[in-house]
């Protein structure tokens, strides 16, 4: 009963026109501030999930997710992964081999990841293919020495389709009179793929046997199962999970996934995230702790009021109610409304930006946008435990207030 008589004179104060210009001034400035803040928190946070999505497809979706290694060998790598490939979060396994090497055309020399592959196992598992121009991976065929190269590694080399370009590799090193020589052999460019990001200018993909041909190991066993993940991110628990299961089955492995050479991307892009989302967090809270002053100032001019309501029985907590409802009313008013056109906005971003005239990545290129509800959920209710906490204190200073003093000249 108190909480419902509280809530009806909160709403009555709010509702009622403030006697303080300056108090409905600030409580304008904050509820506006929560507005905008929350606004912009769901729009940054929207475009940067969009963003780390982005270089996941593009980055992750080229290199290897996660990698399992066995010195010894796979005998039955099939039979020893069909347990594993139906647990959840794995999309399919395939055989894989890496080799650092050196790619040399007529004109230019680069330095390049080559990742040795069959065609077949690959088919519905990896991205680049639904990247590819023409259907380059089918010729990759075993003895053919075809390549398939990143779209920008075969500008900088100069070369086109059917053109020869000689493999180095580090991991076929002979040793003569004259000193180390390197594994090498010509390879014919049958396609390029592009992903549109850094890979395009470091991999380039051969048929497996032939890639450890290059290497000068036998070409027909199999020491490297690349993982294909529903998500990438999971790859350091799902690779734990996996060595645990293999080891019951008398399989020893280790494991290696993305991190290792792109970790240090994901890390900068997931900081500049969190960074900000704090900045704009400040936003909200300043606005939030704006609630105070207004509050205050709603507590002076309406002392003999709440003088008057405590002779007649109420209690101090439910003085203090009658104020932190009066607060949050306001909060909720700017908490809605910016996450309704935060939302709209973030939905019609790039709609919005082409009206505008505005090109943030580009001539042509739409800026990635992907709404999470967890993350829109966490800035609702971080916003209104912000706000609840702003009205404590000016609640707090109503409750005290003494009638006898305060009815004293009246």
């Amino acid at each position: 009963m108190n909480f419902r008589f509280s809530l009806f004179i909160g709403y009555r104060y709010w509702r009622t026109r403030k006697a303080n210009a300056f108090a409905s001034f600030i409580t304008f400035f904050a509820v506006s501030g929560i507005f905008l803040g929350v606004a912009a928190l769901i729009i940054v946070s929207s475009v940067m999930n969009g963003l780390e999505g982005q270089l996941k497809q593009r980055i992750l979706g080229a290199v290897p997710q996660l990698t399992l290694v066995s010195e010894a060998g796979f005998n039955d790598w099939q039979g020893d992964t069909s347990i594993i490939v139906q647990q959840n979060g794995i999309h399919g396994i395939a055989p894989s081999v890496t080799t650092q090497a050196m790619v040399q055309s007529n004109q230019n020399i680069s330095a390049v990841q080559v990742y040795g592959v069959f065609p077949e196992y690959e088919q519905d598992l990896s991205a680049i293919i639904a990247n590819t121009y023409s259907s380059a991976f089918e010729q990759l065929q075993a003895g053919s020495y075809n390549i398939v190269l990143g779209s920008e590694l075969a500008r900088k080399l100069s070369i086109n389709i059917g053109d020869k370009v000689r493999l180095l590799s580090g991991d076929g090193v002979v040793y003569s009179p004259l000193g180390p020589v390197p594994s090498q052999r010509k390879f014919t460019v049958a396609g390029v793929f592009e992903m549109g990001s850094q890979v395009d200018a470091a991999l380039a993909y051969v048929h497996y046997q032939d890639a450890r041909r290059l290497m000068r190991i036998n070409p027909k066993e199999i020491n490297e199962l690349r993982v294909y993940l529903a998500d990438p991110f999971s790859a350091p628990q799902v690779g734990e999970k996996i060595t645990a299961d293999l080891a019951q089955q008398g399989i020893p492995i280790t494991t290696r996934d993305w991190r290792e050479g792109f970790g240090h991307l994901f890390a900068a892009v997931k900081m500049e995230k969190n960074m900000m989302s704090l900045m704009l967090s400040l936003i909200v809270a300043v606005a939030a702790f704006n609630i105070v002053s207004a509050l205050v100032m709603m507590v002076i001019d309406k002392t003999t009021d709440v003088a008057v309501l405590k002779t007649q029985g109420l209690t101090t907590q439910a003085v203090m109610n009658i104020f932190i409802v009066q607060g949050s009313l306001n909060a909720i008013i700017g908490l809605a409304l910016g996450a309704i056109v935060g939302v709209m906005i973030t939905l019609n971003l790039n709609i919005i930006l082409n009206v505008l005239g505005i090109s943030v990545l580009g001539a042509g290129q739409m800026l990635p946008v992907e709404v999470s509800l967890s993350q829109i959920s966490i800035i609702v209710v971080g916003t209104l435990a912000m706000t609840l906490i702003a009205t404590i204190y000016p609640a707090l200073t109503a409750a005290r207030v003494q009638p006898a003093t305060a009815l004293r000249y009246e």
